[in-house]
Order: structure tokens, then sequence, then C-alpha cells
């Protein structure tokens, strides 16, 4: 909703938020499958996403619990050979914008 005041257009916050909105990065998701061992798909996060055997293992018990989960945040170049490197192992994954 636009309000006006003389010449002066007045948005509202949720319009000054959509406006003003800006790119926060990206996500590369990994999905749950029932072909992938918790064993390959936690390599994989510590080979491809740099995670520690820790974060890797956490990563993937939210990927089955949930069916899918963010393991890595940053730039689409970043990610995209990441995303390539995982897929190229048999496990999903896509690349998400950041809302």
């Amino acid at each position: 909703m636009v309000f006006h005041f003389g010449d002066t257009e007045i948005c509202t916050e949720e319009e000054i938020d959509q406006l003003t909105e800006v790119n926060k990065g990206y996500s590369l998701v990994v999905w749950n499958d029932d072909v992938n061992t918790f064993d390959w798909v936690i390599t994989t996060l510590i080979e491809i996403c740099e995670h520690t055997p820790e974060q890797a293992e956490q990563c993937a018990l939210l990927i089955h619990l949930t069916g899918k989960y963010a393991v890595k945040n940053g730039s689409l170049e970043d990610l995209k050979p990441r995303c390539r490197a995982i897929t190229d192992r048999s496990i999903q994954a896509t690349i998400e914008p950041v809302r």
C-alpha cells in the first residue's frame, strides 16, 4: 500500500523491505535419499565443503531427519563447483538463494 502526502509517496514498512532487499547469498542444500550411506555423505562434506568430522556428522543427521539441509552458505561462484562435485558423487544437491 502506498500513501500519498502531497507529491510524496510513502511506502509501508513491508514494501520498503521488498524494495531494499539485497541478495543475502546462496545456500548449498543436500537432499536426503535412501541410497547413500551416512559415512559417504560425511566423507563428502568433509572433502568438498571443508567441514570438520563433527560438522559433517551433524549435517548428515539433519539431512536425514529433515529431508534436506543447507550445508554451506556463500557466493554462487563458490558453491557451484561444490554442488557439482557433490552431485558427481551421486548425492542430490541444489543451490538456493538465502531468504
